[in-house]
């Protein structure tokens, strides 16, 4: 088997979320387990390529689109052991943001990850790649273009979020080098435009959701996104894969970025971990419970719950520290929280460093998600012992259960059912109930940092699901 996984993010040459961090720890574990596997992805030019060694090839890949020719070049480095290509077009990669500025797309987005999905497809076909595993809309038309080309290679086509679906107008289908016979309602049409996602779903071999529990949701119409009928066509080769996270990057045994390591059987350094990070945010109530929230400002991820709760929220015996970036809308109505609030702090940007200081020193987790396909957030604090609040939606579902159950479900946390503040705080109460009991809060904290979380777990079941396609 030979493996070529793209992505339009991978970490840490650029992250957005958890695409990123996935498309980076998947390849590696699966090159762990003795598979030929390659990533590739735009080289942006905001990547450092003197810190990561990247250099040209000396190759380029004539792009044939519609009526015009791109010619881009290819770049590589190894990182943790496994080839990166890169791809280079100015037109794809010559941008300050991804996919546009925060809660904007690019105008030309169709055109920039259709020089993309064309250089993947142009890659497997060069070196004979048996199976191509595709990535959320951003590869997803090379699913098609593959089947034109008549690509031999096996495709899996992985869906992170549904929500995103990768929408132009028919007019697109010109410039972008796809056939006009593809737009029917069987393949890339929906209601008029074009679908990149519809088109990975249904010339894929397989097609994945990133939590079992999520790949179930999305046939439904409140998670289909206008896509619930189409995935029940297509649900024989529809399956989910919990994604796991990379237990060797977030280890709180050795992790230099923290005030403090520690395990599950010696916490003292959890606690120095909070207190150096209380004493940063001018916080001198430490013996108060620290919440954390780290994620983007978007309804997804319940934004608009926290905020309505935040007013009575805010006035229980806790701290909160949130961190993220999105819609300025959100960033302004939590900055005015935080001015009003002293046991409120808010930090906007994206900050790797500040985000692991916040699971190591957090006591909880707060993931109020409208819905979440996976998320990896939950997965990192109970590896830090911070125990996580979730709506039980998707991926949540799967990796959080309650606590007292008769027997114990690797994680345990405080999970609530419906999207309301009551429910939410109501939550959080029993949070604070269980860290009022100390005892019992050090036994969970230990049990959960000793669940198995790990990308091996995922990579196994991808690499059954390789084979099974051959």
């Amino acid at each position: 088997m030979k493996i070529l996984f793209a992505s339009a993010e991978i970490f840490p040459f650029a992250k957005s979320g958890g695409l990123a961090d996935i498309a980076h720890a998947l390849p590696v574990a699966l090159s762990r387990q003795k598979v030929d596997v390659t990533a590739v992805m735009p080289l942006y030019r905001f990547v450092d390529r003197e810190r990561f060694a990247i250099r040209p090839l000396g190759e380029r890949l004539s792009l044939d689109l519609g009526s015009r020719r791109y010619d881009a070049e290819l770049f590589a480095c190894r990182f943790d052991g496994i080839e990166i290509l890169f791809v280079h077009h100015p037109l794809l990669c010559d941008r300050d943001h991804l996919y546009g500025p925060p809660g904007e797309g690019y105008e030309e987005n169709d055109l920039r990850f259709a020089i993309f999905c064309h250089a993947i497809v142009a890659l497997a076909q060069r070196h004979r790649f048996t199976h191509l595993h595709l990535n959320d809309w951003h590869t997803a038309l090379a699913a098609p273009l593959a089947h034109d080309a008549g690509l031999r290679a096996k495709i899996l086509f992985t869906i992170h979020n549904l929500a995103y679906q990768g929408l132009f107008p028919k007019s697109s289908l010109e410039r972008t080098g796809v056939s006009p016979r593809h737009f029917r309602m069987e393949e890339l049409e929906f209601y008029g435009q074009v679908n990149w996602m519809k088109g990975g779903i249904a010339h894929a071999d397989a097609v994945t959701t990133v939590s079992p529990t999520y790949a179930v949701e999305i046939q439904e119409p409140e998670y289909g996104c206008g896509l619930d009928g189409f995935l029940r066509l297509h649900r024989r080769k529809l399956s989910g894969i919990l994604n796991g996270i990379d237990t060797d990057l977030y280890d709180p045994s050795i992790d230099d970025s923290i005030a403090a390591t520690f395990t599950a059987e010696r916490m003292e350094g959890k606690a120095r971990c909070k207190r150096e990070l209380l004493e940063d945010l001018d916080i001198n109530k430490y013996e108060l419970p620290l919440f954390i929230f780290i994620g983007r400002f978007v309804e997804q991820k319940g934004l608009d719950l926290l905020l309505d709760a935040m007013p009575k929220l805010l006035k229980l015996p806790l701290n909160l520290l949130i961190l993220g970036d999105g819609e300025a809308a959100y960033a302004a109505a939590l900055e005015r929280l935080g001015r009003r609030f002293a046991n409120l702090r808010i930090r906007v940007g994206y900050d790797e460093a500040l985000s692991r200081r916040m699971y190591a020193g957090g006591d909880f987790l707060l993931m109020p998600s409208r819905f979440e396909p996976c998320g990896l957030n939950q997965m990192i604090a109970m590896r830090y012992g911070t125990l996580p609040v979730v709506h039980a939606v998707g991926g949540l579902r799967d990796t959080v259960h309650p606590i007292g159950r008769a027997s114990k479900v690797c994680g345990l946390g405080f999970p609530f059912v419906k999207m309301e503040p009551p429910a939410l705080l109501g939550a959080v109460e029993e949070a604070l109930s269980l860290f009022g009991k100390k005892g019992s809060l050090e036994e969970v904290r230990r049990f959960d940092m000793g669940c198995d979380f790990s990308i091996r777990k995922c990579a196994s079941r991808y690499l059954d699901l390789y084979r099974s396609l051959l």
